[in-house]
């Protein structure tokens, strides 16, 4: 074959290639790459739940029926109840439907050992352990891939309740949980964050709040409790639906009132462990 002609196919073939690769007729060439790429290295999970949520019991289903019908609403009750997790499936159902644009997650940075400063990154990483109850509900609503998606679109934002000063939330769901643990100047500022088309979905357990917090849940209850746009859902033992265990603890902490903290339980604490390690200390 002469060198011409050898060539002449070689030239076609490199013109057959760039034809096939043009930026004008692949214009998603790369975006595919990259999705293919990422479908590779992590599978796509599915959301969990396929048809319709429905409430489980008395509790959840005036817990459901307060969703649909005020602007705020107050779930008090213990863990297990399913409080967040409904909220969350709501909250989904809204943002599929264009009923809304957003959905915020909020609650107290409140720490038991380390607070932001001590952890490592940005905001957003500081704060996301304290969303982790939240995301296997998050996964069951969209499945994990849209999940992720969503909170890098920032559709679903994640905002510690110190840095809600200054905003207006509208057309937006707002789930603030564990708020047993906000101060009452805390749910001052939070509950004047509402805006047109926005429902507050607040959370927490009043049996349940955290050394030295002076909770602002139960005035802000009473408060609101008045108006008409705002429903109150009080849960108890028999709405824990999470493992029925969790209801044989909750009854035994509950029943031999040990819930309720003071601070006499850390002397008492420290005077054992003084009597402890004194009594099996090595003696010469």
């Amino acid at each position: 074959m002469s060198q011409a002609r050898r060539s002449s196919k070689s030239t076609q073939r490199q013109e057959r290639r760039g034809a096939r690769v043009r930026p004008d007729q692949h214009v998603n060439l790369l975006a595919a790459v990259i999705e293919e790429q990422t479908n590779r290295r992590k599978p796509s999970r599915t959301s969990k739940h396929e048809g319709p949520v429905k409430a489980l019991n008395d509790g959840q289903r005036r817990y459901d029926a307060a969703m649909r019908s005020s602007d705020i609403v107050f779930g008090n009750g213990p863990a297990g109840t399913g409080k967040t997790w409904l909220a969350v499936q709501r909250a989904a159902e809204a943002l599929n439907a264009g009923v809304i644009d957003k959905i915020y997650v909020s609650r107290p940075n409140v720490e038991v050992e380390r607070s932001f400063g001590f952890l490592t990154g940005d905001l957003k990483e500081k704060f996301k352990p304290y969303l982790v109850p939240l995301e296997e509900a998050f996964h069951d609503a969209f499945g994990q891939a849209k999940y992720e998606y969503l909170v890098e679109a920032e559709i679903i934002v994640p905002v510690p309740l110190a840095f809600m000063r200054g905003r207006t939330l509208k057309k937006a769901w707002v789930i603030f949980d564990e708020m047993q643990n906000a101060t009452d100047t805390e749910f001052k500022m939070a509950l004047t964050r509402i805006g047109e088309g926005a429902k507050f979905i607040i959370n927490g357990d009043l049996r349940q709040i955290d050394r030295g917090i002076a909770s602002g849940m139960a005035r802000a209850m009473q408060l609101l409790g008045r108006l008409p746009e705002v429903s109150i859902v009080e849960f108890g033992r028999e709405d824990i639906v999470r493992h029925g265990l969790i209801q044989k603890i909750v009854e035994l902490y509950e029943d031999q009132h040990i819930s309720s903290y003071s601070a006499s339980d850390d002397k008492e604490a420290r005077e054992g462990l003084e009597r402890f390690l004194d009594a099996t200390a090595p003696r010469n």
